[in-house]
């Protein structure tokens, strides 16, 4: 069962901060250079400084980006830059944002939940994870002692009986507005009607929770709630240490959006014109259309498909598009006998098994690496570059495919899905010591 809190988040002061938009930030994993420096710039205050501290000379054990972001928190919450809410309750978060020119409202509650190992309770995963990312976020959450970006979890509620709740109590107030860099507007309110909260707690209890996004997060906070409790400093059950921040949104939410995550593939052997392509493809897949250089059409017969073994290709060295359907689902049987039906069906795993680890391999040689984006126009972008020596378009999996998947204890190859758009940092912020 979702075992889940209102808690007392802390948020900025605005009378000190001035504009929410200038001091919100994108979770770590987005962040570039350019764009780390661009929020540094954007305020003294922006939530950059916390999520992803700029490393400097003389960096060392004592001294580093993550004490830094320690230091810079303790003296916002001294100063009441950063304040505690005063009454427990749940954070309303909508975000609306535009996609290829169609715009959608996504919304959801920001609540405690408590943490538990995947595989021990009703929270899965639905993708595999590094080690890298966990051992930084590790470090962060021991330095700090908060979460400073949320997990994002989904939850089964075809009747929308949640949010229901606490639709009444929100569209009376207007809410906190912040747009992010990309143009999303995100507005926060909060509900600290103890009856509603009590009754979105009951409502949640029997639902099972998937993690969208934030496993990196997600399995770190099981890591210092392990360490804390051997620190002695996990007095009972309701301790801050046994929950994590995470933002709930239904599973049948009209806004909640999968955008696709295509490949960029490069370190092939050698370039490959579409020709040589079809003749490594041919005997696990049908070739269903030649689009010329046109990688709209290509990707306009995939989504039309509809069927996620519909793959497209663009072969760089001759500027050609063509679709390709798999048809030998023996293969992906035989390539990954471990795994269930439905997670051998996924676009991404037949690329992945079939095409990249097994076909190009064998027949071009190299060793194939990914490049990872979500929109057309970035695979446009990149192949009028010569970025890359083949582009692949992947139709996105769907909430079905992370509903069956993850409940059958599975995790989907990793870039799977990419929820869209990110949850910011900066909107609330969760105390791991102070309840």
């Amino acid at each position: 069962m979702a075992d889940i809190r209102g808690f007392r988040g802390f948020r900025y002061d605005l009378g000190t901060v001035g504009s929410l938009s200038d001091v919100v930030a994108p979770p770590y994993d987005v962040v570039d250079a350019a764009l780390q420096k661009q929020l540094y710039d954007s305020s003294p205050y922006n939530a950059i400084r916390l999520e992803l501290t700029r490393d400097e000379a003389g960096d060392d054990e004592i001294n580093n980006k993550y004490t830094r972001a320690a230091n810079t928190l303790r003296e916002w919450v001294l100063a009441n830059v950063v304040r505690q809410d005063t009454a427990r309750g749940l954070y309303v978060y909508e975000q609306e944002y535009t996609v290829e020119g169609k715009t959608f409202t996504r919304r959801g509650f920001l609540a405690r939940v408590r943490l538990e190992p995947f595989g021990q309770g009703k929270i899965y995963p639905h993708e595999q994870t590094m080690s890298g990312p966990k051992e930084d976020r590790l470090k962060l959450y021991r330095a700090t002692g908060f979460n400073l970006s949320p997990v994002f979890g989904l939850y089964p509620d075809g009747n929308d009986e949640v949010f229901q709740v606490l639709e009444p109590l929100i569209r009376s107030a207007p809410p906190l507005v912040a747009k992010d860099h990309l143009g999303v507007t995100n507005r926060l309110w909060v509900v600290t009607d103890s009856a509603a909260v009590s009754k979105v707690i009951g409502l949640m209890g029997p639902k099972p929770v998937y993690i969208a996004d934030g496993h990196h997060r997600y399995e770190t906070g099981v890591k210092y709630l392990e360490e804390r409790r051997e620190a002695g400093e996990v007095p009972d059950d309701e301790a801050a240490p046994n929950f994590c921040l995470m933002m709930l949104v239904g599973m049948s939410d009209p806004g909640l959006l999968i955008l696709p995550t295509h490949r960029l593939v490069s370190g092939l052997a050698s370039s490959i014109t579409a020709p040589q392509l079809e003749e490594v493809l041919k005997e696990n897949f049908d070739i269903l259309e030649r689009t010329g250089t046109d990688e709209q059409a290509a990707w306009e017969h995939v989504q039309m498909d509809g069927a996620q073994a519909t793959l497209a290709f663009g072969t760089v060295a001759d500027g050609q598009w063509i679709v390709a359907k798999f048809r030998t689902p023996e293969l992906m049987a035989a390539l990954a006998p471990n795994q269930s039906d439905d997670w051998r069906a996924l676009g991404v795993s037949i690329l992945h098994k079939v095409v990249l680890d097994r076909l190009l391999r064998e027949k071009v040689g190299g060793t194939p690496v990914c490049k990872y984006v979500h929109l057309l126009s970035e695979v446009t972008d990149a192949t009028a570059k010569k970025q890359c020596q083949i582009a692949c378009l992947v139709p996105p999996a769907t909430m079905g495919h992370v509903e069956q998947i993850a409940g059958n204890g599975e995790k989907m190859p990793p870039k799977s899905t990419y929820f869209y758009p990110k949850l910011l940092t900066g909107m609330v912020y969760n105390s791991l010591k102070k309840d």
